[in-house]
């Protein structure tokens, strides 16, 4: 995450409190006037595990659509 990505985006997902108060911590100035979503999945999945996949989908389809 840099941020010029947070700058690019419209809107912003994280899993955990913890992922959206470091990303305050680390890019304050890129994320004024920015939303920032917490969708309460743990930070227990491995990286491109398909159920983390398939659960953060679901999570982001009321925001996005998708479903």
């Amino acid at each position: 995450m840099t941020a010029t990505d947070l700058y690019w985006a419209d809107i912003i997902f994280v899993m955990e409190n913890k992922h959206k108060a470091q990303l305050k911590t680390r890019f304050a100035a890129a994320l004024q006037h920015k939303e920032i979503h917490v969708l309460d999945i743990p930070d227990e999945y491995a990286l491109v595990e398909p159920s983390l996949i398939e659960l953060i989908q679901y999570s982001v389809s009321d925001y996005l659509d998708l479903v």
